[in-house]
Formats: C-alpha cells, structure tokens, sequence
C-alpha cells in the first residue's frame, strides 16, 4: 500500500467526507482543514491493512473524530476565538444555508446529524462508530430535527413579516 498512486487515491477518497466531518463537529473551517491534514499524517504514518472498504472509511470516521475531540481539548483553543465569516465550500446557495442551520446545533447533535444524513450511516452503525447506545443516536438525531426545524420556522415567520 505504499505505492503513491494507492496514497493518492486514498486522500481523494475520503478528503471530502473528513473535512465535511470535521466541520460539523468544529464548526470552523480552519480547524477542520487542520484536522483533515492530522487524520491523513495518522493514515501516512500507521498505514494499515483493512478487510474492507467499509472497514477503511470507518476508521478514517472513527480517527477524524477523535482527532476533533483533541482539538476541542487542547489548551490552544482557548487562545483563539471562532470565526464565522468563513466561506464554506458547498454549493448549492440552499446547501450552504441548511448547513448554517446545522452548524448551529449542539456539537453532539451535528454530528449525528452529518453521519445520518451526509455519510448515509444508520443509527446502529453511527452508535458503533461513536461508542454509544443505538436509542441515544436516536434520541440526538430526534432532538437534532426538532431544533432545526424551530430554528427554520422561526426563520421563514421572520421573512414573511
């Protein structure tokens, strides 16, 4: 598997869905590019045999968000604050504004949300992959739904007013 072109493949194959990831559970571009470029140094240095394509992307879920979680730990987050005028790379217009919506959400809750829904996990393979209880996921996506359809409705009444 150390064949540059088997490497290049790879990172073409899973970049998206990381930073996608990363971002649902950052909420911040440049901090999900910093994860995106840490999830593929891991990959580089631990290369590792997987059974299967499924196998390989669930590991590359599974490291992205520990990887994030670190991140939310570290002592250098404390020292620079969020920015949200950053442009986001989706397209299309009525994308980008779902994605503000969900980006508004509870990390727990972006997150399933983004497995569900971007990833197309059901919520046994979403509990496995972030190690909690199959009615939990559940429960956050349930949640999840709820406040984003307040948040909308909220929205549309502020436009017809």
């Amino acid at each position: 598997m150390n064949e540059p072109d088997s490497l290049t493949t790879t990172v073409n194959q899973y970049t998206d869905m990381i930073l996608r990831l990363a971002l649902a559970h950052l909420g911040n571009l440049a901090d999900a590019q910093d994860v995106c470029q840490e999830v593929y140094i891991k990959f580089f240095k631990h290369q590792r045999i997987f059974n299967s394509l499924e196998h390989e992307k669930a590991w590359f879920i599974r490291v992205t968000i520990n990887t994030c979680r670190d991140v939310i730990r570290s002592p250098w987050r404390k020292w620079f604050r969020s920015y949200e005028e950053v442009p986001l790379p989706i397209e299309p217009a009525e994308d980008l504004e779902i994605l503000s919506y969900v980006l508004m959400l509870p990390r727990k809750y972006r997150i399933v949300i983004h497995l569900y829904y971007y990833e197309g996990y059901k919520t046994a393979e979403i509990a496995q992959l972030l190690g909690i209880n199959e009615n939990t996921v559940r429960t956050q996506l349930k949640r999840a739904k709820e406040l984003l359809k307040t948040k909308l409705m909220e929205d549309f009444d502020h436009d017809e007013g």
